[in-house]
């Protein structure tokens, strides 16, 4: 099966293009460029470099949130409508899953950590046999210090962070984690492809649609943050 995979959800954007397992072809940005610029042309360059367009893609494969609220919109808009009306498969997967899959051949616990601004980072926990990610925790916004607290209850020695807030709580918390890789720290195309492929895997019968794929928040954005808190204000 061959997959067209993005993810925008953060500072770095990534494509990729893989048949099953295989990397065929991927692309990784962080350079704080606009995403509604540079990943179209990145699509196009990864289909053109594997030798492919866009009607050889059997499945679509999108990290769809959480994340950059400007991000994630851009990257769900773009895949449906690279999709639209091909009947093809489309997914979408948790940015947090796919950061935890980076990590997959480390044995631990693997915290995925975004900056979610307000001392809070998006943040689900998984453990690693180094082979498998099982899912300990659902996707969630959570304060520094509650993840930390949370951290401190679990026994594993081996903790390891990714993510674009590896840096904020390697600094803000008090738990010992160990140094993970420059190059599996930040989000990968590769990683989304593969954990769509395995939600498809464990469920056929699922509904896979570019009509059904939606962007996933945690939190209402943040100008509607200040519009409700101006009309608290008020009153």
């Amino acid at each position: 099966m061959k997959i067209l995979a993005l993810d925008s959800t953060a500072k770095t954007a990534s494509v990729c293009i893989c048949e099953d397992e295989r990397l065929i072809s991927i692309y990784s940005v962080t350079a704080g460029l606009n995403h509604s610029e540079t990943l179209l042309p990145m699509v196009e360059n990864a289909l053109k470099t594997a030798q492919m367009n866009i009607d050889d893609i059997d499945m679509f494969a999108i990290s769809d949130g959480p994340g950059s609220f400007t991000g994630v919109r851009i990257g769900v808009s773009l895949l449906k409508g690279l999709a639209f009306g091909k009947n093809k498969l489309c997914l979408g997967v948790s940015t947090l899953e796919a950061l935890a899959y980076n990590l997959r051949g480390f044995k631990g616990l693997i915290c995925p950590v975004m900056d979610a601004r307000r001392d809070q980072v998006y943040n689900a926990l998984f453990m690693s046999d180094g082979q498998n990610i099982k899912r300990l925790t659902e996707d969630r916004a959570i304060p520094l210090k509650e993840l930390q607290t949370e951290l401190e209850s679990i026994d594993e020695e081996n903790i390891y962070l990714c993510g674009d807030g590896y840096s904020l709580t390697k600094k803000t918390i008090e738990v010992e984690s160990m140094d993970t890789p420059m190059l599996l720290r930040e989000q990968n195309a590769y990683s989304v492809a593969q954990t769509a492929l395995k939600k498809y895997n464990e469920n056929k019968d699922g509904e896979y649609t570019d009509r059904v794929l939606k962007p996933t928040y945690l939190r209402v954005p943040q100008a509607e943050r200040e519009r409700l808190e101006r009309i608290n204000k008020e009153q």
